[in-house]
């Protein structure tokens, strides 16, 4: 177990080393002058010359690298060039918003999508096995982006039962003090026991909470489902039944309990993808998170913050799949 960790870790750090390289030397390759954007648009060259030794440009690209790698190391992902902000002081500030919105989600999809996989399974070949596949696959199928539009345009356009986009209304901005004790604005109310704000807060959060727990409800249906009916087909299932024990006792306290492993790992898995994957939907219904931010570093050619929201999406996603191939490392089966 402790071998299996080790090595995943050490590839763990080749991935993010070879990760910030390639997106350092892409940033580098785009035509752009990030020292003129430092200093504004209406800068003279002398003041642009000025910028450049500032920021490191006049020196050669492999000293920049190394000074890049050297700030990394010290938790340092620079400065925005659009706001002059540390960027990791920036992505503290929008981050509670995403991870309130992805956790919300995933919890959701995980009590939808488990119930679904089991009824699927203990029914396979039926009409509800297939249509829960067929549901199954096109939840993961749908572009989010156009589920999001959708959802606008039904719930908000046609039927006026929810909100268009935020994550409160106008109305509880202006009126109310927004608590900020952890960032997470549905904790945070809980905590000064403001129903008001947690209700709004839910509120809004429902329309961009169905996009994105509609991949992972997908997902974790058919994990549920494909290893419910691999691990139903074992030896020591077929020896459970030949003991007498009923089909009940078989399925909920063999079968369900040897899945849980296959379907944690892909929930962990999709929480990395969600979570790097939710820029669309953020900037579709005005979710002030990372994906929003990272809209407006795109538009604005924010170099530097492109690069600080890909280095901390990789650490991510990194340390997601290593919790994943620990929880796989469990069976012994899969060791090495």
């Amino acid at each position: 177990m402790r071998k299996f960790i080790i090595k995943r870790l050490l590839l763990s750090i080749f991935v993010l080393l070879g990760v910030a390289f390639i997106t350092f030397f892409l940033t580098r390759v785009i035509p752009s002058d990030p020292a003129a954007k430092w200093v504004g648009p209406r800068a003279t060259p002398e003041q642009i010359a000025k910028a450049r030794i500032e920021l490191g440009l006049d020196q050669p690209l492999y000293v920049q690298f190394f000074r890049y790698m050297g700030d990394l190391a010290q938790g340092n992902l620079g400065y925005s060039l659009r706001t002059r902000r540390p960027i990791i002081d920036e992505l503290k500030e929008n981050l509670p918003a995403t991870i309130e919105l992805v956790l919300i989600s995933t919890i959701a999809a995980v009590f939808v999508g488990i119930p679904l996989g089991v009824i699927s399974a203990r029914r396979k070949d039926s009409w509800i096995d297939h249509f829960s596949r067929l549901f199954s696959v096109g939840m993961v199928s749908l572009p989010t982006f156009w589920v999001a539009l959708i959802l606008q345009l039904l719930f908000f356009r046609t039927l006026h039962l929810f909100p268009m986009g935020g994550q409160l209304s106008t109305e509880v901005k202006l009126t109310m003090d927004i608590p900020m004790i952890t960032g997470f604005i549905t904790i945070d109310s809980l905590i000064t026991g403001n129903l008001r704000i947690f209700l709004d807060a839910m509120y809004h959060i429902i329309l961009p909470g169905i996009t994105i727990a509609l991949y992972p409800v997908g997902l974790v249906a058919r994990m549920t489902r494909s290893a419910l009916l691999e691990i139903l087909s074992e030896d020591y299932i077929t020896a459970a039944r030949s003991y007498g024990l009923g089909e009940r006792v078989v399925f909920w306290s063999y079968a369900l309990k040897n899945s849980v492993s296959a379907t944690a790992t892909v929930v962990a898995l999709s929480i990395g993808y969600t979570l790097v994957n939710t820029f669309l939907v953020e900037s579709i219904f005005f979710w002030p998170g990372i994906g929003s931010y990272i809209a407006t570093a795109v538009i604005g050619l924010d170099y530097p913050a492109i690069m600080g929201v890909t280095i901390f999406s990789a650490v991510s996603y990194v340390i997601l799949n290593l919790i994943a191939d620990i929880i796989i490392a469990l069976d012994p089966r899969v060791r090495t």
